[in-house]
């Protein structure tokens, strides 16, 4: 998948500038797609000369004008089309289970310190998911189906770290039996 479809998901939702959709995938899809301000900026270029999305400058005092991407029923085909086809997993690229496979060479305290590291960032990570949740998603059996689906992809990011936090629990399990 390509940058292309989480801004057009994104637009489809409601129009929005680079600054606002910059600042949705920071707090409201960042358990869906990771892109920089910059990135998201030359995507939006390139979709506006696609001709996928419009984009009407906002006048204001004092600032810049403001940019307003919408999506055309171009880009709104183009995206149905895409929805509408398989995609595969992405591939796991995971050091830490190869240094598994080598796991009677490893060092056992740099191996704890490295499991204590991934447990703090999963811990933060998951309380910022859930933090979506309780903003976004508090009541899920009472939005619109669009939201719902939203809901189940944040509730796949949870579920993900949870199980993940109990595989680190799995592993400190294993190595105390260890010693």
């Amino acid at each position: 998948m390509s940058l292309r479809y989480a801004l057009l998901a994104a637009l489809h939702e409601s129009p929005a500038t680079g600054y606002e959709l910059t600042q949705r995938f920071r707090h409201r899809l960042a358990h869906v797609w990771n892109a920089s301000h910059q990135q998201i900026y030359r995507e939006l270029g390139k979709l506006h000369e696609e001709g996928l999305l419009t984009m009407t400058e906002v006048p204001q005092t004092e600032k810049p004008d403001r940019k307003l991407y919408q999506v055309t029923a171009e880009g709104e085909q183009d995206l149905r089309t895409w929805l509408t086809r398989p995609q595969p997993r992405p591939p796991t690229r995971d050091p830490l289970l190869v240094k598994l496979f080598a796991g009677d060479l490893l060092d056992l305290p740099a191996l704890r310190a490295e499991m204590e590291r991934l447990r703090m960032g999963w811990e933060q990570q998951l309380q910022t998911f859930q933090a979506i949740e309780q903003e976004h998603f508090s009541a899920p059996e009472t939005l619109p189906q669009h939201y719902r689906m939203q809901h189940l992809a944040l509730r796949r990011g949870i579920l993900g770290i949870q199980a993940s936090l109990r595989w680190l629990e799995e592993m400190e399990e294993t190595l105390d039996q260890d010693n």
